[in-house]
Parts: structure tokens; sequence; C-alpha cells
């Protein structure tokens, strides 16, 4: 997607190096050595940590230059991880994986419920889906995120979404969120843990 392309040409990470502060503190949910798909990866932050912590990770995101910057972001750290290029919600989810991670992966709201449903068929039985996305809230503070709220979204959209599975977890927070130069200051989140039935 040109946007996300030209968003991440240059050096520069825009959101940093350092992984998402809810998949920091909540990792240790996925089973050691489990295979997790990272929907809207970017330029590997997220991919780079899970894969440091011993898992195996494919990153998927529309943009070419993001995914070579994470696959870059990778050697640096001395990992592997794997990439796939192309529009989420065209591309196959070739499973099965033990977890997904969604980390302000924000979509229309029908490609949402659509890329949701396919990662949820990807996962084996007792995987886990782990996902932070900013609520319509957000839309006051501006701190980050998309400035429409049809791609906004709450922990009632989200029990919709992942009908049939259980929620672990899940919370609506404002937080300080300071990742990257596109993600800086006190945000409206909703994060959640669900689990598909074994």
């Amino acid at each position: 997607m040109a946007i996300w392309d030209e968003r991440y040409a240059g050096d520069r990470f825009v959101f940093g190096t350092e992984p998402n502060d809810f998949l920091a503190a909540q990792y240790t949910v996925f089973r050691p050595g489990s295979r997790i798909l990272s929907l809207g990866e970017g330029e590997g932050r997220n991919a780079v940590f899970l894969a440091r912590q011993g898992f195996s990770v494919t990153g998927v995101d529309a943009s070419r230059i993001g995914l070579e910057k994470a696959l870059k972001l990778a050697a640096e750290y001395g990992v592997q991880i794997t990439v796939d290029v192309g529009n989420l919600a065209d591309m196959p989810f070739d499973g099965p994986y033990d977890g997904v991670v969604s980390i302000f992966c924000h979509l229309p709201r029908e490609t949402r419920q659509h890329i949701h449903r396919k990662a949820q068929s990807a996962l084996t039985p007792g995987g886990l889906f782990l996902l932070e996305l900013y609520r319509p809230e957000q839309l006051q503070y501006g701190t980050g995120g998309p400035p429409t709220v049809d791609m906004l979204v709450t922990l009632d959209d989200l029990v919709s979404d992942f009908e049939g599975m259980e929620l672990l977890f899940g919370q609506h927070i404002d937080r300080d969120v300071h990742e990257g130069v596109l993600h800086t200051g006190r945000s409206a989140v909703v994060q959640a843990i669900f689990q598909k039935p074994l």
C-alpha cells in the first residue's frame, strides 16, 4: 500500500524498534516455541521481539518497504522471521498457527471482521489471539491511529468478531503510548486475549 511504503521509507523506524507494551507484558501466554502470525507487522518490532523469545513468527503487511526493514531488524538481532507482503483481506493465512498478534492493525469494520474470521480459522484448537487497538475515544486524544471512527473498536466489537472464542482478558484503558513518532501520548485503547476452543 503506497501510503505505508511512503511512511516506512528512510532509515527511521516510525513506530520504534521496541515491542508494543501490551505484547511485551503478555507474550508468555503463548506456549514456548509457538508458531505466531503477526498482522500488520510493518517494520518488524513485534515480530522480532517474539522471535527473540524463541517463537516462530510470520509477519504479514501490505508494505514491502516495511517488511524489508523488518528482515533487516531481525538480522541485527540475529533471529529469523518470515514475512509475507500483500493485502491482508486477500492473502491466505497458511496455518495452523498457535497464536495470532494484532497490534494497532486498524481496518474498516467489514474488512476487520473478515480478517479476524480468517485468522481465527488459521488458529490451532486452543490457540490464542492477542491484540491492542485504539478505541473511538482516541479521536479526542489525537496521539495516533486512524482519524475515522469506523476503524476504531470497542471490546464489544471484538467479542462480536471472535464469536465462539473465549475472552481470557479484555479491558478498556487510557494509557501513555510511546512507540515511535506516530504513537506518542495519552491514548484510549482496548486490549484483549481470546482463545479458540479445544
